[in-house]
């Protein structure tokens, strides 16, 4: 497995989130010897650098370097979406779950729950909300996609799908944005470029900061008019930086060369659903596991997720317990194969 530091037996495994990896020796080196700037006066070269990457990859016109994706996120409904309008979502969508707060009180949106499962719109239930608001509402401003889909537990929107919604929505004049914290874990899934997943979206948001292992940094690319509101509003947010290209460095190593790795992260996660389904097959449908994320239904074992990953902590194995009772596992380039049974049979112990 490429990329994947050596573990010891007794070091902690941890897979709470993909965003605990930590910079490739070629990204500090990077870092060290990016060309810089002042961001936000006459810019940062590196940064430049990274944003022309990134809208090539993405297929789009341009592209902006930003701290986190949920700035990006939030960046994509300003740009998009008058005060007032309803943003078209899936009720599992991480804009709803960790992201509700910023939607509502600084962009004045409200989110509108569309029918979904593994996080593809029911596109009759999309289409009927489309074509009317409900009382008293302004309607649609946004539809929202994300793939992929963490709530889903990683799973991967087919392109059939992002292509019938976006045109759906582009027939009622809505824009479409997706919400790509993990998009390149889609892209080596579906095995095509990020051009083609992104090509439905009128804008998208991907960060360098979880599997591709980047200390800091999303982007949000899309058409030049509105990729230079948001630099305008990002500004308004206290999002713009100095000299980032110390960040940004990072960020192009991982567009370069962590994306096809991503495979590695995958397997890994296989390997683990098929070992804890062996262990309980109520735990967890091998077959629903497309990228690097597990999620395990404990609903059925007389513990709660937290006590589980309470059990699992004093192993040695960090999880994240999600509601009542799920658990979430991310794996990363930090954890390989031997991990991935140690896992297994800390599970099989703690039950």
């Amino acid at each position: 497995m490429t990329g994947a530091p050596m573990r010891g037996t007794d070091e902690p495994i941890d897979l709470r989130s993909d965003t605990v990896t930590r910079p490739t020796e070629a990204m500090l080196e990077a870092m060290r010897a990016a060309p810089l700037g002042d961001d936000s006066r006459d810019g940062d070269p590196t940064v430049v650098r990274l944003e022309s990457l990134a809208a090539a990859r993405l297929g789009k016109e341009a592209a902006l370097f930003l701290p986190s994706g949920t700035m990006g996120n939030l960046l994509a409904v300003l740009v998009h979406a008058g005060r007032g309008r309803d943003v078209l979502v899936d009720p599992l969508a991480h804009l709803v779950g960790s992201e509700l707060a910023g939607l509502v009180s600084v962009a004045g949106v409200v989110p509108r729950p569309v029918a979904s499962r593994a996080g593809q719109y029911d596109l009759a239930a999309l289409e009927r909300a489309l074509a009317a608001a409900p009382s008293g509402r302004v309607g649609a401003g946004l539809v929202w996609l994300e793939t992929s889909h963490n709530g889903a537990g990683g799973r991967v929107l087919p392109l059939d799908h992002l292509r019938d919604t976006g045109r759906l929505a582009h027939q009622a004049g809505v824009p479409v944005h997706i919400d790509g914290a993990r998009l390149f874990n889609a892209v080596v899934a579906l095995g095509v470029g990020a051009d083609v997943v992104a090509a439905p979206a009128d804008t998208v948001m991907v960060c360098v900061s979880k599997g591709l292992s980047a200390p800091i940094g999303s982007l949000l690319a899309g058409p030049v008019e509105l990729i230079g509101q948001a630099r305008a509003l990002r500004k308004m947010l206290g999002g713009a930086m100095r000299q980032a290209g110390v960040i940004a460095a990072a960020g192009i190593v991982a567009l370069e060369t962590m994306v096809e790795r991503l495979a590695d992260d995958h397997a890994v996660a296989r390997r683990m659903a098929a070992g804890l389904a062996a262990l309980d097959a109520s735990l967890i449908d091998p077959a629903a596991v497309e990228t690097n994320m597990l999620r395990l239904d404990v609903s059925k074992t007389g513990r709660s997720a937290a006590d589980w990953a309470s059990r699992l902590g004093a192993l040695g194995i960090r999880v994240q317990a999600s509601g009542e009772a799920q658990l979430r596992l991310v794996t990363h380039r930090h954890v390989d194969m031997a991990a991935a049974d140690r896992v297994v049979a800390a599970i099989a112990q703690a039950a």
